[in-house]
């Protein structure tokens, strides 16, 4: 009796509850504020409601709610900021298809875009106290979007501690979310915001084939200081509250791998394949009962699931999300045969794919794209970053025009910091540079992405009621060195202090690109591997309508334009100029160079081979050094490259080779496609070390890396140029003092071996030791160590660094020690713990590292920028696809440096005898190779290369 009576209020606490349940539904009924299904006798549970509402909510596609289009201010408005009026700017507004561009003011309140105006704003429009921005007509466009970042995940400076991109539980871990593993503390934020950019999407690591989910975010700080408070249009009930069934659901992302890296799992290609299958299927079979509940239960069949819960399972949930069509797939495949794949399983499965990453090889397939199912997915490609592994082996730096000809979505992505994503608007612009319209090229970074988000009804475009994410530049964003001077995210402008560059006239409009229609052609036909190999022409060449001819003083060993100091002679003398420039070439060397009438004869000759560079220009070769070209085609693939030196400092080294140094020269493979491209964008001399896992690395080589095999002529510049090694803190090995000890072991004993033989040279001035390095306080040591060696030895030693990300903390130094620094990357970022110091540049530095080192009379080269600085182990083997593009960087140094601090002349000599000088490389300036460029020169985004002129091979080699 006492356990029933402790029973009986329970049961009726359950009457009541069902009593009141039902009459709320019947009211509802009533008033037709629901439709209820026809009651068929069938007992109504007590969560019916709760039930019908979550079925009908199953239903719902994302997309902002009812209320958004009539919001008056963001929800990520941060209360006080200040209104802002844009004056006068050049507005791309993205709207079009990119093509709607004017002049305008532009008002930010409140987090959100106000009023979008030609001409002027309506000052009397009731708005008060705000800050006027004269943008005095310079280019004005929406806040750059990085589909695919792991900015937070992967934390720079790069530490153990903040490395969370990756889950090693397995290839399917779709429940995992990136979210919970973004750093607050990434020294990302600051650069990235320094491109422009102000939205990305933060995406877990490629190593699953189905990696988890990925969060978009403002890089913005924010008063919480938490990645939450960072998140841009987050799912609903993120935080555990409580969400309106009726309110569209938010888009979510997913990141799927295909191909190489999911193979960790120890697994092949079709194993990957059937792990996804076997995942999908397991959330269809969720989806399906889902279904078979809900149909039921909309049915009215109350009784038939009598006791029974929505099936649900959280580790799928997001996968039968996909299904339903309300996440966006991001899913990283770079050859045919995997976006086949994939294609095939989103018919099988029925969801669609947002966008294929990387997909190197998705030019060649446009029409397995269009198959996939309900839309043709987007590409967001890399512009040249290729052949660092066989999957992207075939990429081709025309892929983006070929996929835009083909009607199809393209998008550039930095996959930061394998590109930093500071860099991305530059990616577009080479992307230009290589046939992607202009309109194409600013979306792909902008407006497309928004789309490609799911986010184009907020972000990527300029028009009244978007987010107030805007950014103003120095130059046309596609112009070689475009920076912002200002860049608003949610209406706070995120440049406190800005430092500006001015930059030429010209700049204020997108650059011309080259015609490469030939080369697209050949790309396809070719299936991605053309021809690369010169025409070799030993006999008569004559270039026509150049522009600008630079030839180095012979008094003075300065660069000059010769025709334009000639045409400054002949109006200072009222003389007018006799024509069009000319040059004439035979067996590679030039024998005649004036105006039309100058070399006239030449033009009549039969055999004579005549290029019109349509106002180009011919200039010095580029000398490039710091990466693997040569020695390492596929840095992810052992069989072709060099390999690794032997380190001496390890005990297992066979006594045979006790002593020994490796030589570059003997590892060197020619026809590379790295070096061939190389070659083609005007680097005509390459200087490689002996790739190293360690720190010492051997004997540099200089190659022509146009040349067809070790034997040719010309082909070596030098067997044998400097000594090279690399100190890094957390490198393998020893420490950085006993290293630091050994070096000084070297060069002050008379040690045995041939080690101890080249660094007596070392020693003696003879040849140049050249050191891998980014930490002032090894640098410093360095100083030091120079010193003391001299002071023994009495003999000045030749040291050149190799990167320096934090010389500028040294440049006094550096300058009165006589250490010169091949500076790479052109614009510095924190990789490591080493270039945790840098000098950024503008617009967050009056000085670029360039800059800083020139105006403290430091000797300073340049090297090419790879996926991170050059001081450590390995990534040397990373950076050889970089080689071609030393000519984009030379010229952005130019520009970075700012006025009066680099001239065109030295800009040329910063990619050139800079470098040789600090390599030790001698070279007889009559045996320097030539660079013909038609349109423009080998510093600007207009000049493509149409031949080398080389003294050396006693040839011209045409394109």
């Amino acid at each position: 009796m006492t356990s029933k009576r402790r029973h009986e209020p329970r049961l009726s606490i359950q009457r009541l509850t069902s009593l009141l349940c039902l009459l709320v539904l019947g009211t509802l009924v009533y008033f037709g504020t629901i439709d209820l299904p026809d009651y068929r006798g069938d007992t109504l549970p007590a969560d019916a409601l709760s039930i019908l509402s979550r079925c009908r909510s199953l239903q719902l596609t994302p997309g902002p709610g009812p209320e958004f289009y009539k919001r008056t201010h963001s929800d990520r408005f941060q209360p006080g900021t200040r209104p802002v009026l844009i004056r006068n700017a050049t507005i791309w507004t993205g709207l079009k298809n990119g093509s709607n561009v004017f002049r305008g003011d532009v008002f930010l309140d409140k987090g959100l875009v106000q009023s979008v105006t030609r001409g002027s704003f309506d000052t009397k429009a009731g708005y008060y106290n705000y800050t006027i921005i004269e943008a005095d007509g310079a280019w004005l466009t929406p806040g750059v979007i990085d589909v695919h970042s792991h900015m937070t995940s992967e934390a720079s400076p790069q530490l153990d501690g903040a490395q969370d991109g990756n889950s090693y539980h397995g290839p399917i871990v779709p429940w995992l979310r990136v979210l919970d593993g973004m750093n607050t503390h990434d020294e990302s934020f600051a650069h990235v915001i320094a491109g422009g950019v102000t939205t990305s999407l933060i995406l877990p690591g490629s190593l699953n084939a189905i990696g988890g989910q990925g969060f978009v975010i403002k890089p913005r700080p924010t008063k919480e200081r938490s990645p939450t408070a960072m998140l841009l249009e987050p799912p609903h009930g993120l935080n555990g509250s409580v969400v309106d069934p009726e309110l569209p659901p938010r888009w979510r992302h997913m990141k799927h791998a295909c191909g190489e890296n999911p193979r960790y799992y120890q697994s092949t290609r079709m194993d990957t394949v059937w792990a996804v299958r076997d995942a999908y299927n397991t959330a269809r079979k969720i989806k399906n009962a889902q279904d078979d509940y809900c149909s039921k239960a909309l049915a009215g069949e109350w009784n038939s699931i009598r006791n029974q819960k929505l099936p649900e399972d959280l580790q799928w949930e997001a996968m039968v999300d996909i299904l339903r069509g309300r996440v966006k797939v991001q899913t990283h495949c770079y050859e045919a045969l995997d976006v086949d794949n994939f294609v095939r399983i989103s018919n099988e499965f029925q969801f669609p794919v947002a966008a294929f990453h990387h997909a190197h090889e998705a030019y060649l397939v446009p029409q397995v794209l269009k198959r996939a199912y309900k839309n043709v997915p987007a590409l967001a490609m890399f512009s040249t970053f290729a052949r660092y592994k066989r999957e992207a082996y075939r990429h081709s730096e025309f892929a983006p025009r070929i996929l835009a000809d083909e009607g199809i979505d393209v998008i550039m992505k930095s996959d930061h910091s394998a590109i930093n994503s500071r860099n991305l608007m530059h990616e577009a612009a080479i992307a230009h540079f290589y046939g992607l319209p202009e309109n194409l090229a600013l979306a792909s970074v902008i407006s497309t992405s928004a789309k490609i988000l799911g986010l184009d009804h907020r972000i990527g475009y300029i028009a009244k009621g978007y987010d107030a994410d805007v950014v103003l530049w120095d130059s046309h964003p596609l112009s070689l060195g475009a920076t912002p001077t200002q860049v608003f995210i949610d209406g706070i402008p995120q440049l406190s202090h800005p430092h500006v560059a001015p930059k030429p006239a010209a700049h204020q409009h997108a650059p011309s690109s080259p015609d490469f229609s030939d080369e697209i052609k050949r790309a396809i036909e070719y299936e991605g591997l053309p021809p690369l190999e010169p025409i070799r022409r030993e006999d008569v060449v004559v270039f026509t309508n150049v522009s600008s001819y630079w030839v180095r003083n012979s008094a003075e060993g300065a660069m000059v334009d010769v025709f334009a100091s000639s045409s400054r002679d002949s109006e200072s003398a009222g003389v007018l100029p006799k024509g069009r420039g000319i040059v004439v070439a035979s067996r590679g060397r030039v024998v005649c160079s004036g105006y039309d009438a100058d070399c006239a004869s030449y033009l009549s000759s039969p055999h004579a081979k005549v290029i019109n560079l349509q106002g180009g220009a011919i200039q010095p070769g580029l000398t490039s050094s710091g990466s693997s070209l040569g020695l390492s085609e596929i840095a992810m693939e052992p069989s072709t490259g060099d390999g690794l030196v032997l380190d001496p400092l390890t005990s297992n080294q066979p006594h045979l080779l006790d002593g020994y140094i490796s030589r570059a020269v003997d590892g060197l493979q020619f026809g590379t496609r790295n070096a061939l491209l190389a070659y083609r964008s005007g680097v005509t001399i390459s200087v490689t070390s002996p790739s190293q896992g360690a720190w010492f690395s051997g004997l540099s080589v200089a190659f022509s890396p146009g040349a067809p095999h070790r034997l040719a002529q010309g082909a070596i510049v030098g067997d044998i140029v400097a000594v090279h090694c690399t100190l890094g803190h957390g490198d393998a090995g020893p420490s950085v003092s006993t290293k630091i000890a050994t070096l000084r072991r070297l060069l002050i004993e008379d040690l045995e071996g041939e080690i101890g033989q080249w660094f007596k040279k070392v020693a003696n001035g003879i040849i140049p030791l050249v050191v891998n390095v980014g930490s002032a306080d090894i640098i410093a040591t360095l100083i030091s160590l120079k010193k003391e060696v001299e002071e023994q030895t009495r003999t000045t030693i030749k040291l050149t660094l190799f990167s320096a990300s934090e010389a500028h903390l040294l440049a006094e130094e550096l300058a009165d020690a006589g250490v010169g620094v091949i500076v790479n990357p052109v614009r510095s970022f924190p990789y490591t713990w080493d270039d945790r110091r840098v000098l950024p540049g503008p617009p967050l530095s009056a000085d670029s590292l360039i800059g800083h080192l020139i105006k403290h009379n430091v000797t300073v080269g340049l090297g090419p920028y790879g996926i991170s600085a050059l001081n450590h182990p390995g990534s040397a083997d990373m950076a050889s696809w970089s080689d071609r593009n030393l000519r984009f960087d030379a010229g952005q140094a130019m520009l970075d440096a700012g006025p009066g601090v680099l001239s065109k002349a030295e800009a040329f000599d910063l990619a050139s005898v800079n470098v040789e000088k600090l390599l030790g490389l001698k070279i007889d300036p009559k045996e320097r190779d030539l660079v013909a460029t038609v349109g423009g020169d080998l510093l600007d985004f207009e000049g493509k290369v149409v031949a080398v002129i080389s003294p050396r091979q006693e040839a011209v080699d045409i394109f």
